[in-house]
């Protein structure tokens, strides 16, 4: 039969005898019988657009029968060695009376498809093999409603992959925590672009904190892009003591606080106040610092440190307490100086004064009860002599009636002296 034939010249050599055997070929490829295969055997292609793709046709049980490729067109791309498709970018790998390999440069969407290996035998046998081309995103692009935020505001992110085969899966991360967005796919043709969302509520502690979009797709690993939140906050403000450093503020002594604060913008105003009466006349402000060289009694109260910026206004206090300068020990309720340190040492001696009077407290109870239990299980003794003296006329007869008389002289008895 005409698939015995042999080529006459070497691979595209277009040896004139060949012509009309190819002709009769590729119109008998149309018309031949799908075997069920059983002696062919192929896999399945998956490659990236733009790479290789490798078509393998073996035979199990060679009888060199011809073996041949067919495009998805039923076009013959290779006759054994030979080939008769003008596509160049097919390219024998190998050639053997068991395999047909062939590979495909510079995959396109448009070369998917089934591929089919065909064995002239008796009856012909035909498989095939499909090929599945991927195309990663085209471009990776986050677009964030506000470049710059403020704290407490809700913001509005999207990130779009563009033209891929098949639609992305888009993942959104801030720093390493991994957020929830909603994303929806568009097609066009036979590309699809998806888009994801993502609100987000942002803080002070996000500014300078990036922003992920990160593509799981199988044509591309680690494909990934990136924005950086900026976060405007109004300040951050503390007062601290220079001096005393420690101990404490005595009348007489000097005392200096510093005040220092941080926003986003940097405060650009920042000044002292005292909250509950006029500022004393002999305190010096500079800057951030606030000095009273001389402390007296009137200087007690509450001075407030306030910073602001374009966001808004913060402050924070310092509660001064001035003692005698005979004072030794430091009170723990009037504590002058900034912190914890004070209201620790306060929660703890009234914790050991509560425990003391709880204890104190059940031992006096523990007292009364003893002593009532003690009262009322006193011994109590019962005599006879007075048994039938109350219907006795006189003692000589009283003494004759008790009970058991003379017979009982035996029992116990109780003398009187």
């Amino acid at each position: 039969m005409a698939g015995r034939a042999q080529p006459s010249g070497p691979a595209g050599s277009g040896a004139p005898g060949l012509l009309p055997l190819l002709l009769l070929l590729l119109s008998a490829a149309a018309i031949i019988p799908r075997g069920d295969g059983q002696n062919l055997v192929t896999e399945d292609v998956t490659v990236v657009e733009g790479d290789v793709a490798t078509i393998s046709c073996r035979v199990k049980n060679s009888d060199d029968s011809v073996i041949q490729l067919l495009n998805p067109n039923r076009q013959t791309i290779y006759f054994r060695d030979f080939r008769p498709l003008k596509d160049s970018r097919f390219q024998l790998v190998n050639f053997s009376n068991s395999e047909l390999r062939v590979s495909l440069t510079n995959v396109s969407v448009s070369d998917e498809g089934r591929y089919f290996c065909q064995l002239y035998t008796d009856p012909p046998q035909e498989i095939y093999t499909t090929i599945t081309v991927l195309v990663p995103p085209r471009n990776l692009v986050i677009d964030i409603e506000k470049e710059t935020a403020v704290e407490g505001e809700e913001i509005e992110l999207n990130c779009t992959a563009m033209a891929s085969r098949p639609a992305t899966t888009i993942r959104w991360f801030k720093g390493n925590k991994e957020l929830t967005g909603k994303s929806e796919v568009e097609r066009w043709s036979d590309m699809y672009t998806v888009t994801s969302q993502l609100l987000l509520k942002v803080g002070r502690e996000d500014d300078g904190v990036p922003v992920i979009c990160l593509v799981d797709h199988p044509a591309v690993k680690d494909l990934q892009t990136q924005r950086y939140l900026e976060v405007m906050y109004k300040p951050q403000v503390r007062v601290s003591q220079n001096y005393p450093l420690q101990g404490l503020t005595r009348e007489g002594e000097p005392l200096e606080l510093t005040c220092t604060a941080f926003g986003k913008p940097q405060p650009t105003d920042m000044r002292w106040l005292r909250v509950d009466d006029e500022m004393p006349q002999h305190v010096v402000v500079s800057g951030s610092n606030l000095l009273i060289s001389n402390l007296n009694k009137t200087d007690n109260g509450t001075y407030r440190c306030e910073a602001s910026n374009a966001v808004g206004k913060s402050h924070a206090d310092y509660m001064l307490f001035v003692y005698d300068t005979t004072a030794t020990t430091e009170p723990a309720v009037h504590d002058s100086r900034a912190g914890e340190e004070g209201a620790i040492r306060s929660v703890d001696h009234a914790v050991v004064g509560g425990v003391v009077a709880v204890v104190v407290f059940a031992m006096l109870c523990l007292l009364i009860i003893l002593g009532r239990y003690f009262a009322r299980h006193k011994g109590t003794y019962f005599t006879h002599e007075a048994k039938g003296a109350d219907d006795a006329a006189d003692a000589d007869t009283a003494i004759i009636n008790a009970e058991g008389g003379q017979n009982n002289s035996e029992e116990k008895k109780e003398y009187f002296i």
